[in-house]
């Protein structure tokens, strides 16, 4: 399933909840498609930030450090 298949699944079952309620089985979805989406986001963020630089006022170029 693509993020884009994911995120308008996520988007139907909230939608149901709000009009109908969803069914154990379908929260239970909702909740691992929700996890999988909060984790591509983190992924997608950790991604953009290590392949940042900053440049400093003197001049220097630095890479983000992780901090553990």
């Amino acid at each position: 399933m693509t993020m884009d298949e994911t995120i308008k699944r996520i988007n139907e079952l909230y939608h149901k909840s709000q009009k109908e309620g969803l069914t154990e089985e379908e929260k239970a979805e909702q909740k691992v498609l929700r996890q999988k989406y909060v984790e591509s986001v983190r992924n997608n963020l950790r991604g953009q930030l290590e392949n940042m630089s900053i440049e400093r006022p003197d001049g220097t170029i630095e890479k983000v450090k992780k901090v553990k």
